[in-house]
This record gives structure tokens, C-alpha cells and sequence, in this order.
């Protein structure tokens, strides 16, 4: 007997490899996921301007970075933005500024899709090689009403799929939103709060994304780097008894022998 629905992810047309070039851009899913990446030694970089919740948002900090990453994550929290009244202008973050300053208001599908494609354009002017995964964030905001959250959700997953259909072989879509709604449909998967994923359902997330966009190379890098990772976290009694000045030498040395055979790792 299946006592769950386990959701259907599609083979991408690439592999991440071991300590990839990477950009993570979005809502706070982005930070949970791109933290797993840098942990590994991937030379990733996860919301070098804040958080970003929105595509427009998402857009702006693409139009800032300078990194030309191969791989690129762009999360999706919400299609609501906040309108500067002085300026017109969406802003990022509205700073704890009096709410009297500014507009909210919901993008389109089509204004999203349009935001995200910029972007898009803008990475592949930046790399032309790049690929890039979009997903839309599990987290629901309660601020909206509940059903709100859901059509905040129902108008960026439209605007992901036609980024996907405009942009084959470049831009794939992951699947987080489902797998937290349908593989891990039981409150044990959310934190304190109810509507952020616990650490135990983004770990799952975590493992179904190495299963499916990792090379070989990448998940033998990972093991391989798992156990000196634990040996530089190991925090000792006597840090300076010869057993343990005789581990981190050890240690240091599995490192570069890890560097050598691993172009681009750094510790």
C-alpha cells in the first residue's frame, strides 16, 4: 500500500556539477536552498541584495548581480508589491517606512511573466550557457487570508509555466510548491508557525533536487566532502592535545587533496 502521493519530477536537460558557479534569487525557500549549496562548497550565491518576494523584485537584484553563474535558482513568494507613491516605483523593501508611503497592489500573470523574463534575458546576455530553475515558494502568507495566499500562489505558477514554454531548454521548473502540498501533506512538515516549511521537509526538498539536477560527479563530491565538513565542525575538548592537533592535520590534508582533484573548491 502508498500512503502518499509522491510528485513527478522531470529529468532537466543539465547537470550541476561539483562546486558550480550558482545565483540563488527570491523569497526566503531561495536562502534554505542556496545555504545547502554553499554549505557543499558550491560557489554559489544566494540573495546578494535581501530577499526578494516578488518578480519584480527578483528582476531587480538580476539587473544588479555581476556574477555570471551557470545555474540559476529564481523562487517565487508572492505577486503583491508595494508601490512608492513619490516615485511610481516598485520597491524591494519598504524599509519600516509609514504605510501611508506606499500602494499595494497584485501583478498579472502577464506582468510577472514579463518581469521574469527580463530577467531571463539579462542571464543569458550574462552567460549564454546559463540554465535556470524556477520555483515557487511553499510558504503561505497569512496576511492575505488563506484563500488570497492560494491566489497570490495560482498566478505565479501560471507565470512560471509560460516562462517555461517561452524559454525551453533554458528554464526548468522544480516542484517544491507540490511536493510540500502533495508528498508532505501532514502539519509534522511545518515549523512552530504553521506556514514555513520545518527543517525536515526542506531536507526533503533538499534530497529530491540532488536526486534529479546533481551529476554523478556532484553527489560523489558531496560524499566525499561530508566527512571533512563534520571533522572542521568537530569541536574538541583539548584543542591542543596531540590527538587532535594529529585529526585536523589529517584533515587538512584529505582538503587538499579534495582541492586537487576538485577544480574551483575552496574551504
Amino acid at each position: 500500500m502508498d500512503f502518499r502521493t509522491v510528485v513527478k519530477i522531470e529529468h532537466p536537460g543539465f547537470s550541476i556539477e561539483p562546486c558550480e558557479r550558482m545565483l540563488f534569487v527570491g523569497s526566503c525557500f531561495a536562502e534554505n536552498i542556496g545555504k545547502r549549496f554553499v554549505e557543499n562548497k558550491f560557489r554559489a550565491v544566494v540573495n546578494p541584495y535581501g530577499v526578494m518576494y516578488n518578480p519584480a523584485s527578483i528582476l531587480h537584484t538580476v539587473q544588479k548581480v555581476t556574477e555570471d553563474a551557470r545555474v540559476v535558482f529564481l523562487t517565487l513568494g508572492t505577486n503583491h508589491v508595494y508601490i512608492l507613491n513619490e516615485t511610481g516605483e516598485i520597491v524591494d523593501n519598504c524599509a519600516k517606512r509609514p504605510h501611508n508611503l506606499f500602494t499595494e497592489r497584485v501583478l498579472t500573470v502577464e506582468e510577472c511573466t514579463e518581469f521574469l523574463s527580463e530577467a531571463v534575458d539579462i542571464l543569458r546576455e550574462k552567460n549564454s550557457h546559463v540554465h535556470i530553475v524556477v520555483t515557487v515558494s511553499p510558504i503561505r502568507y497569512a496576511k492575505y487570508g488563506y484563500h488570497g495566499s492560494m491566489l497570490s500562489k495560482a498566478v505565479l505558477l501560471l507565470a512560471a509555466d509560460k516562462l517555461v514554454a517561452r524559454y525551453p531548454g533554458v528554464v526548468e521548473y522544480f516542484p517544491a510548491y507540490e511536493i510540500v502540498n502533495d508528498e508532505l501533506r501532514d502539519y509534522r512538515f511545518y515549523a512552530s508557525d504553521m506556514l514555513h516549511p520545518s527543517e525536515q521537509a526542506v531536507e526533503y526538498i533538499w534530497e529530491r533536487l540532488q536526486e534529479h539536477y546533481l551529476s554523478n560527479g556532484a553527489r560523489l563530491f558531496i560524499k566525499e566532502w561530508k566527512p571533512l565538513k563534520d571533522a572542521l565542525g568537530h569541536k574538541p575538548f583539548n584543542p591542543q592535545s596531540e590527538d587532535y592537533l594529529r585529526f585536523m592535520e589529517d584533515t587538512r590534508r584529505k582538503i587538499g587533496l579534495l582541492a586537487q582533484k576538485y577544480p574551483g573548491f575552496e574551504v
